[in-house]
């Protein structure tokens, strides 16, 4: 009995061509199976079972002639023809082996020899495989497995099918058992699954349990690249812009450098001190860690698969297996695994994720980023791999300016200009740039009457980057209010203009004259408005934020300030970290909650009131973005904290001439009038402030649109009565006085 239809020689074409003589040798390790079945059956009758449907064996030749284009041989071999197929194997696994390197020699790899190589895998743990996978490629097996197993339901490979193929002796399937283990690199490394009996679902033993490949390395096998199906909408992967032509110079030239020089130092084959390599990343939010990540393996020529942990330990219990798929995805992938957000993972309730991840390292990876924002020390021996921790830092104005250059020439004839200016106003990693670009360039060709590019829509775009966390934690105030609006002594207003203009000369200053290598920290701007209620600070801050073209963020105290020990601190840490990526203005309203006086220690709580304080005195030094807070007691407020203000504007209770410009302010030109409404003698006759002006402004507006239309000054007066009774303030009744002034009516005194 032969098998017909040998190998070919030299190398394979391709992977089908490698995968038909290892299905080949398969029929020949059945076909040597089948031949000692009868001596067997006879010796042990006892593992024959009774049946009444069976595959015959007529059929079964005829399957495994068919496919070698022999003739069938319905007949029991004998003990010469079972040497024959014994030698044949022998032959065709010399040939496979002598194919299989001249392909690889030739440059040329193969989907099984390289799972061999990624996973250490034995000659006889990819006969395995190919047991397994033979099903998936041709039908005919379900039958075949069912008769060598001697049960027609038994369609699937099983232990003992694996072992009664690929063994010999008792001996050595007992010895085989080992490849089977949970700890052994087929079931271990996902490349096999055990598979449930449905016609025993309690159970069986573990030479009876059925085997499957997984599918991920079913499609591997077959040539396929495509994601695992678990980690599609978890991850992305990039491939490597190897000729430069997609990505924007890096953000960092010499850090990109000094790491892809230790990456390939420690990865090439040929090092003594090769080894896997982790690199941990840390840097804030937006800052551009993943485009780091991207430019090294650019310059690796290999592609980078990053997937999320924030977001995987919200999803409970399967995160950990998800982990575990996307580092064994870039093994499959020849990819560099990045995982960002793993600040998370130092969580406690996320301390097995954390241990989930170092195992996948440790059995799968070769080139892992581990991002977070804050610095990860990570322990020694962390997945037996060489740890080296990089800081990540937005593109300086000089990098930066090139991006946007490169980024909006040929869009606009003002390239230069405009980069110079949106690299010193916006702090943006080279992958936000790109896409403040692209987004601005979209709208501008949505519009039914494209205009030209304009300065003023990409900083709105770079805003719009910018602030893409913040909002988790902080309200964006929308700036609408310009200096028209501010009602303030001269004196006040030259101090704001001063304000805006160390914000929009501050690179100038720090940078290109070099006084901020003069300072260690400090180089940020804060800037602290005090005054009584409604004196206009929260308005100020509008018009400081709309000078400067920035967002303007009012920090919720009630999310900051927390019961609990360290979860203020940690708060503030964020919301700090988040405003330096997003270039945002921060303001504190009523800042004295957070930044009062240290006081006295009487007990834990004031220890640690205090701690708290002191470590947004720290906060503040570090940071070197823009921060308004404002006080309605400025006394109340710690003097070590006031020390470090670079601007203190006092918002004066506004007199009368103030207040009557208030009101006029207030009141849009289109807003219908009464003749009776006089705004000098309002602000004369009501001390009230600003915000207080406001409120009544608008309870008056809705009382006359529910009253005729028109804003009369029995509207005002009732809106300044209730606005009394809110503030707590005495209310006296206005009397009528006439004046005979001519054309002036009727006064109210």
């Amino acid at each position: 009995m032969t098998a017909g239809g040998g190998p070919g020689s030299g190398p394979y074409r391709d992977h089908a061509d490698h995968l038909t003589d290892e299905l080949r040798r398969l029929d020949l390790l059945i076909r040597y199976r089948l031949a000692t079945a009868r001596r067997r059956n006879e010796a042990m009758p006892q593992e024959q079972t009774a049946r009444t449907v069976y595959i015959t064996r007529q059929e079964v030749d005829w399957l495994i002639d068919a496919a070698a284009g022999a003739p069938a041989d319905t007949g029991d071999a004998t003990p010469k023809q079972e040497k024959d197929l014994q030698r044949e194997l022998e032959q065709l696994d010399a040939a496979i082996d002598a194919r299989v390197h001249a392909t690889l020699s030739a440059g040329t790899d193969l989907p099984l020899a390289a799972l061999a190589r990624l996973f250490g895998l034995s000659r006889w743990e990819l006969g395995a495989v190919v047991v397994c996978l033979a099903p998936e490629l041709r039908r005919k097996y379900d039958r075949l497995y069912a008769y060598v197993q001697d049960d027609i339901v038994r369609k699937r490979p099983s232990v003992e099918l694996v072992l009664d193929l690929l063994c010999r002796t008792e001996a050595q399937r007992w010895a085989a058992r080992r490849w089977f283990a949970d700890a052994a690199p087929l079931l271990r490394a996902g490349i096999l699954r055990r598979v449930e009996d449905p016609h025993s679902p309690s159970g069986s033993s573990g030479l009876a349990q059925f085997l499957a490949v997984d599918s991920r390395i079913c499609q591997f096998l077959l040539g396929f690249q495509a994601v695992d199906a678990r980690l599609v909408g978890r991850c992305r992967l990039y491939e490597p812009d190897v000729a430069g032509e997609v990505a924007d110079p890096p953000a960092d030239p010499a850090t990109v450098d000094a790491v892809f020089r230790l990456a390939e130092h420690h990865l090439n084959p040929d090092s003594p001190d090769r080894r896997r390599v982790v690199l941990a990343l840390h840097g804030p939010p937006g800052v551009g860690k993943r485009d780091l990540a991207r430019r090294v393996c650019d310059r690796l020529g290999v592609p980078l698969l990053v997937v999320d942990a924030e977001t995987l330990v919200q999803q409970g219990p399967e995160a950990a297996d998800v982990l575990r798929a996307a580092v064994r995805e870039g093994l499959l992938q020849s990819a560099a695994v990045h995982v960002a957000g793993v600040d998370a993972l130092h969580e406690a309730a996320a301390r097995p994720l954390l241990a989930a991840l170092e195992t996948a390292v440790a059995e799968f990876g070769w080139l892992v980023f581990l991002a977070g924002a804050a610095l990860w020390t990570v322990p020694p021996g962390f997945a037996g791999a060489l740890v080296h921790t990089v800081e990540v830092t937005l593109p300086d104005v000089p990098n930066s300016t090139g991006i946007w250059r490169r980024r909006l020439a040929g869009r606009t004839p003002d390239a230069p200009a405009w980069a110079a200016e949106l690299a010193a106003r916006f702090r943006l990693a080279p992958d936000r740039i790109r896409a403040a670009v692209e987004s601005v360039e979209a709208e501008r060709l949505s519009r039914p009457d494209p205009a030209p590019l304009a300065l003023a829509d990409v900083a709105a775009a770079c805003r719009r980057q910018s602030n893409r966390r913040i909002g988790e934690l902080a309200v964006r105030v929308e700036p609408r209010c310009g200096w028209d609006d501010l009602i303030l002594p001269p004196d006040r207003m030259a101090l704001l203009r001063e304000i805006c203009a160390q914000v929009r000369h501050r690179y100038q200053v720090f940078e290109s004259w070099g006084f901020g290598a003069r300072l260690s920290r400090g180089t940020g701007l804060s800037v602290l408005f005090s005054g009584p209620p409604g004196t206009g600070k929260t308005l100020a801050a509008e018009v400081v934020a709309r000078e400067v073209d920035l967002d303007l963020y009012a920090v919720d105290l009630s999310g900051v300030v927390s019961k609990y020990i360290g979860e203020t601190e940690k708060n503030l840490s964020r919301i700090f970290a988040e405003a330096r990526a997003s270039n945002a203005i921060l303001f504190f309203d009523e800042a004295d909650a957070l930044f009062g006086k240290r006081t006295e220690v009487s007990d834990a709580h004031d220890r640690y009131a205090n701690i708290e304080t002191g470590y947004l005195l720290q906060k503040m030094d570090e940071y070197d973005g823009v921060v308004i807070l404002a006080t309605n007691l400025r006394q109340n407020l710690d003097d070590a904290f006031t020390r470090r203000i670079r601007f203190a504007v006092e918002f004066p209770f506004p007199e009368a001439t103030g207040r009557e410009r208030i009101w006029r302010t207030l009141f849009p030109p289109q807003a219908p009038l009464a003749a009776d409404v006089d705004f000098g003698a309002l602000a004369e006759e009501y001390a009230v402030a600003g915000g207080s002006i406001k409120n009544i402004v608008l309870n008056a507006a809705f009382l006359a649109a529910a009253d005729g239309g028109t804003v009369g000054r029995e509207h005002i007066l009732h809106g300044t009565r209730r606005e009394f009774e809110k503030i707590g303030k005495l209310w006296a009744e206005p009397r009528p006085i006439t004046v005979s002034t001519a054309g002036e009516g009727t006064r109210w005194r």
